[in-house]
């Protein structure tokens, strides 16, 4: 498969990155067997257990049952609207980190079918599963950290998330604004960024990677966001009996309460001055082994959390889920075990921050450190 370099506006193909066979070899074929070794002896399966589909009722629940409520007349008041958009963004953080997330890896089952329809639960909460998998799966999973590949560090020319970028001197304050930004995140979703990455990825012969023509996915994406829109707020300005602008102010809460959340979870994980940041050569290779890779350029936070754990798709174990993005995350926990213990055999780095907050400190200053130096 092609693959592209963006920077900017512009698109340069360029040939697949190669990772060195050699080096961790014996580290990830071990670590493979191990934890390969604990489903088995265990009698249990990597997909989604019954704990993950009660979460996925609820967190499913978060989102519908108050657009229910709005569009079926029971809601009106303009404080119980506002409440019903809270909740709603909630659900929609809890779908993106707890259930699309493994389905679109997927993770979730082991049909097919179902990873599909779950996976496209994104397209519900106003994202497009499509370019969500090529930007997360293709993008970010097989080039973490990656200079020129990874969009997650590939952010608006006001930010500043790798050594590798150019700094401006508008990034020195970005440790203070940064996190307005972040709130925006999803918005961006509902907006334009879908179909700017949907002709971008078009451009670059990725849209190929998740088996639709191009037309076939400008259709889908055009079908979904105008559902999204009747459904979040053409309908609830028509039934619920306050202002019509009071709605475009809860669409706004909603997503930036969404954004945040997520963008909080997801930038501490790579985001740090621990984690490796890395620029290929011309030969266009990276001197270590796919594995190793991601122990490098990833970090935990909070694992001792088991509230947090359950609220954000094990995504505190970060680490794990780019070592077995195909494994449900409900099981991250107990195979971080033998991931831990595999890298201190092996003298791996394995990243971890103890509290959630910890980890949100040292990638603010890292914000700070990429505006400065």
């Amino acid at each position: 498969m092609a693959n592209y370099k963006t920077t900017g506006n512009s698109m340069e193909p360029i040939k697949h990155i190669k990772y060195s066979q050699k080096i961790g070899r014996d580290f990830a074929g071990t670590l493979n067997k191990r934890v390969r070794a604990y489903f088995k002896e265990n009698n249990i399966s990597k997909y989604a257990n019954n704990s993950m589909k009660i979460k996925t009722v609820f967190m499913i629940a978060l989102f519908v049952v108050p657009l229910g409520f709005l569009i079926s007349g029971l809601v009106q008041s303009v404080w119980l609207a506002a409440l019903m958009y809270v909740v709603m963004g909630l659900g929609t953080a809890g779908i993106g980190l707890s259930i699309m997330h493994d389905a679109n890896h997927g993770a979730y089952s082991k049909k097919e079918k179902v990873n599909k329809y779950l996976g496209r639960l994104l397209n519900l909460v106003g994202g497009f599963a499509p370019n969500w998998q090529i930007q997360h799966n293709v993008l970010h999973h097989t080039y973490t950290n990656v200079h020129g590949y990874d969009e997650d560090i590939m952010p608006p020319k006001f930010l500043r998330f790798s050594p590798n970028e150019e700094r401006k001197s508008i990034h020195r304050f970005q440790h203070l604004y940064a996190w307005f930004f972040y709130g925006l995140m999803t918005f961006s979703w509902i907006t334009l960024k879908d179909f700017q990455q949907l002709y971008r990825y078009k451009k670059m012969d990725l849209t190929k990677t998740v088996s639709k023509s191009f037309q076939l996915l400008l259709i889908e994406l055009i079908i979904t966001k105008i559902a999204y829109y009747v459904l979040v707020l053409v309908l609830p300005m028509l039934i619920v009996d306050i202002s019509w602008w009071w709605f475009l102010i809860f669409l706004f809460i909603l997503h930036f309460e969404a954004g945040l959340i997520l963008s909080l979870i997801f930038q501490p994980a790579h985001v740090l001055e621990e984690t490796n940041f890395v620029k290929v050569d011309e030969s266009l290779s990276i001197e270590n082994g796919f594995a190793i890779h991601q122990m490098q350029t990833t970090a935990n936070f909070a694992p001792g959390s088991n509230i947090l754990y359950w609220l954000i798709g094990g995504l505190n174990y970060q680490v794990e889920h780019h070592l077995f993005p195909n494994i449900c995350h409900i099981h991250y926990k107990k195979i971080s075990k033998i991931v831990k213990e595999t890298a201190e055999e092996f003298g791996v780095p394995y990243h971890t921050h103890s509290t959630f907050f910890g980890a949100i400190k040292y990638h603010t200053r890292m914000l700070k450190s990429l505006g400065r130096a």
